[in-house]
């Protein structure tokens, strides 16, 4: 009775969103690597049929207002045609101490997988390790996760869920340490421990081989002249910046991706473009009258 009211009923348009998250692609599929797409493959398992489309729609339109993603659960709002935003939760078990203390030791002997891992890539055939351990690092069924909303639809997973899992298999794409995170163990957490594991099978240093430390610098006890040491000619002071970076936003880009940026283009493209205008008036103020001659012999 409930499922034939709810396929005749007219569908209600959702409010439109200012400011939401709105997925990057604008058709076809959503991801591109093979972990992304084994998250939404989980998600297409799940026989939405109709409301799997509304979910993508759901994403591509920003109808999602807020994703948050913590160890084993997600939690986030989608604004429907509803006044105020749906509630959406998504659980996932995370692993034991114990089970991470092995998948740590399985990563750490391949050494292949450790690198890209440390690289911020992810290595295709790490499932193998968790596998072989009894494990598992993505659901490998629908029942593995457990998925409610707020909304009065009396399907689970509904389109506002949908649009939910597209957004987080996007992000997936871009950050693979963020399956990592909902398992219970974080990027920064897991490259420690990886990097810990590595220097463990080091063998220890030859303390008799360490080189002498470098004898200190003198510093002149003359508060006058502290601040006004002579500079050697043809050299900078020490603290000057005359160098235009060649790449653009070189530290964000090691940090990664940000995630759920609401921008229409990407964070890093968009931070590129203002580092592009500020890089040479930086160096005009910093060498003064004559920072134009500089910029432009730094810039040939």
């Amino acid at each position: 009775m409930w499922g034939y009211w709810d396929r005749d009923r007219p569908v209600r348009r959702a409010r439109p969103v200012k400011g939401g998250l709105k997925a990057s692609s604008k058709r076809g599929d959503f991801v591109e690597k093979w972990w992304g797409k084994r998250w939404v493959s989980v998600l297409e398992g799940f026989n939405l049929g109709a409301r799997l489309t509304r979910g993508r729609n759901y994403a591509r339109q920003g109808q999602v207002c807020s994703i948050e993603i913590a160890s084993g659960r997600v939690l986030a709002t989608v604004q429907g045609s509803a006044p105020t935003p749906y509630k959406i939760q998504i659980d996932l078990d995370v692993l034991s101490p114990s089970d991470w203390d092995r998948v740590i030791e399985g990563l750490g002997r391949q050494a292949i997988f450790a690198a890209k891992l440390l690289a911020g890539e992810m290595p295709n055939d790490v499932e193998s390790i968790f596998t072989d351990l009894g494990l598992s690092l993505f659901p490998r069924r629908s029942q593995d996760l457990k998925t409610d909303c707020s909304c009065p639809d009396w399907s689970n997973p509904c389109k506002h869920i949908a649009a939910v899992f597209y957004l987080l298999g996007e992000h997936f794409d871009r950050d693979p340490f963020l399956i990592f995170r909902l398992r219970g163990l974080g990027r920064d957490a897991l490259i420690e421990r990886l990097e810990a594991y590595h220097d463990h099978l080091q063998p220890a240093p030859d303390r008799g081989a360490e080189a002498a430390p470098r004898p200190r610098e003198p510093l002149s006890a003359d508060l006058a002249t502290f601040w006004d040491s002579p500079i050697e000619e043809g050299n900078p002071p020490p603290m000057a910046v005359e160098i235009v970076p060649r790449e653009s936003a070189p530290l964000p880009r090691l940090l990664g991706p940000f995630p759920f940026w609401r921008g229409e283009e990407s964070f890093l493209d968009a931070l590129a473009a203002i580092q592009a205008a500020a890089s040479p008036r930086g160096l005009e103020v910093c060498l003064g009258s004559e920072g134009e001659a500089s910029r432009q012999d730094h810039l040939t």
